[in-house]
């Protein structure tokens, strides 16, 4: 393999394994400053004692995901030094903010959180989880505006940098002018500009409106759809270890009270991610047609489109063996994606004749023309599949992101349904002892929601890492070699395997041992002391 893809497999590798983290740090915050504010109304040592336990896995998770975070910064400037000096002047802002002053906040009121619970009062303790909390989902905001931003990028113009000389002569940086003093301008392009490889470093993205950049088309979407997938993720974990708890009959009162937390946390976020699924594909279908095409696997311009529901799909080649269209085997809903991208649910008939872009126009002539001012009629037509993300794969993974996401809605929902009429306390039953080992797998099923979501925005963008702007292929670094890529690879996978499998030891030695064990008197009225007399360090006369 080349050495970009080496590169994209090492970037998705990291970030993968450290995307299994965030979306339980964050969803689980929530859990915890409900059950604070539960131990603060009603007193009782039972929420006192799940806090504390859901407080220890939350560090767990804290600490892993802090660091298997930490690398992938530094490949912005090892593997992609092009993208990360194309893209500075953007980026700088959003991920100074967010380590700065989000991630600061929530590993401030951390040691709080984890080491309070007899120091601090009980107020004090509830004020400390909120803020840890709140700082989890401030880090994704950052991190989400920069994301966002490479998928509909706004608010900034191209400049190349130019060496000026006395005189006002102007020359490219590459230029060798010896010892001739000058100075370094930035030269304004204009606004259709097309990135070439000879550009880069030289020709930069530089920022018009900090405002516009942050809130580009896709970013409110993209947050909202992002923050409610990790609520829905630590809903269901604490869901699952409690179903876990009832089906071996250990310690039955947190689980009790655990379960009905997590359920109901889990149904209201399922039902409110079909509200914002529906907002993001509507805007995905403003703002990226082409990915849209390719999610559904849609290669003619159509109205009346189908919703594409499960199936196969490959790509028909050529005799040469280039790319020319799809082949699929699909299970579809005449009309639905008609309906869906126009939003006009009250009127289906009239929405179905909205016409959705197939593949087979996407991206447009004069796009391609821009880029390949030579090319014929019949080249367009040839190179319009190059421009065309890896449909086969991505048409999977969206499709499986929605198909868990409704399993996880009407799994949620039955809990729901069950614990009104009481029957989820029933574990002699075989089909509610059926129902907890479904919800136990639950613990798993809102990661695997969650990559597919994040491979689908990711790869479905592609072939360009700034979208329409930059592609991949010319963000690497020059100097990095597909050896020493092959090699960081392997130990990357090397140290993971073992960071993952520390994780799974010590998250599931709590799960076992459950909430108080071993720890000391937290009752909400304990008398609060000094902590030197709390340390033992008593003083005489």
């Amino acid at each position: 393999m080349n050495v970009e893809i080496l590169s994209r497999v090492q970037f998705a590798l990291t970030i993968s394994f450290h995307f299994l983290f965030p979306p339980m740090t964050i969803g689980l915050g929530l859990m915890l400053v409900v059950m604070q504010t539960l131990r603060l109304r009603t007193g009782q040592a039972l929420y006192v004692d799940m806090a504390r336990f859901w407080t220890k896995v939350f560090g767990l998770i804290f600490a892993i995901g802090v660091a298997t975070g930490i690398p992938m910064e530094f490949q912005f400037g090892t593997n992609w030094a092009h993208y990360a000096r194309f893209v500075g002047d953007i980026f700088g802002g959003p991920l100074a903010i967010e380590g700065i002053y989000a991630f600061f906040l929530e590993s401030g009121f951390l040691a709080l959180l984890l080491f309070g619970w007899n120091k601090i009062g009980p107020k004090m303790h509830l004020f400390a989880t909120c803020m840890v909390s709140l700082g989890a989902h401030f880090s994704a905001i950052w991190i989400l505006v920069a994301n966002s931003w490479m998928q509909t990028p706004a608010g900034f113009h191209l400049a190349r940098q130019m060496k000026v000389v006395a005189g006002g002569q102007q020359h490219p940086m590459t230029a060798n002018l010896g010892d001739v003093p000058f100075t370094i301008l930035e030269v304004r392009l204009p606004a259709a500009y097309v990135v070439q490889p000879a550009d880069l470093g030289q020709v930069r993205a530089v920022i018009d409106s900090f405002p516009d950049a942050i809130f580009n088309p896709s970013t409110l979407d993209r947050l909202t759809h992002t923050i409610i997938a990790c609520w829905i993720t630590g809903s269901f974990l604490v869901a699952a270890v409690s179903a876990w708890w009832l089906l071996r009959g250990r310690n039955v009162d947190s689980a009790k009270g655990s379960i009905k937390i997590g359920l109901t946390g889990a149904t209201i976020a399922c039902v409110l991610q079909l509200v914002s699924a529906d907002s993001t594909a509507r805007g995905v279908s403003r703002n990226q047609p082409l990915k849209l095409a390719a999610l559904e696997s849609l290669e003619r311009t159509t109205k009346e489109a189908p919703m594409g529901i499960v199936g196969s799909v490959s790509w028909r080649r050529d005799t040469a063996g280039e790319i020319v269209g799809v082949d699929e085997k699909v299970l579809r809903i005449p009309g639905m994606l008609s309906i869906l991208v126009s939003g006009n649910f009250l009127h289906p008939v009239q929405a179905s004749q909205t016409v959705v872009p197939g593949l087979e126009q996407l991206p447009s002539d004069d796009f391609l023309r821009r880029r390949h001012p030579d090319a014929s009629a019949e080249q367009i037509r040839k190179l319009r599949p190059s421009y065309w993300p890896n449909v086969p794969v991505v048409f999977q993974t969206y499709h499986l992101m929605i198909g868990l996401g409704v399993a996880m809605t009407g799994i949620s929902l039955l809990g729901c349904v069950l614990w009104k009429f009481g029957k989820l306390w029933d574990t002699e039953n075989k089909l509610i002892r059926a129902y907890l080992l479904l919800l136990s797998s639950c613990i798993v099923l809102p990661q695997i929601a969650t990559q597919a979501g994040w491979f689908t925005a990711e790869m479905g963008r592609q072939p360009w890492i700034v979208y329409h702007v930059l592609k991949t292929g010319e963000a690497m670094s020059a100097v990095v070699k597909a050896p020493q890529v092959m090699t960081s690879i392997v130990l990357f996978s090397i140290i993971y395997l073992l960071i993952g499998s520390l994780f799974l030891r010590l998250f599931l030695r709590l799960v076992r041992l459950g909430p108080g064990k071993g720890d000391p008197d937290t009752s909400l009225f304990e008398r609060r002391r000094p902590l030197s007399l709390k340390g033992g360090r008593h003083t005489k006369g």
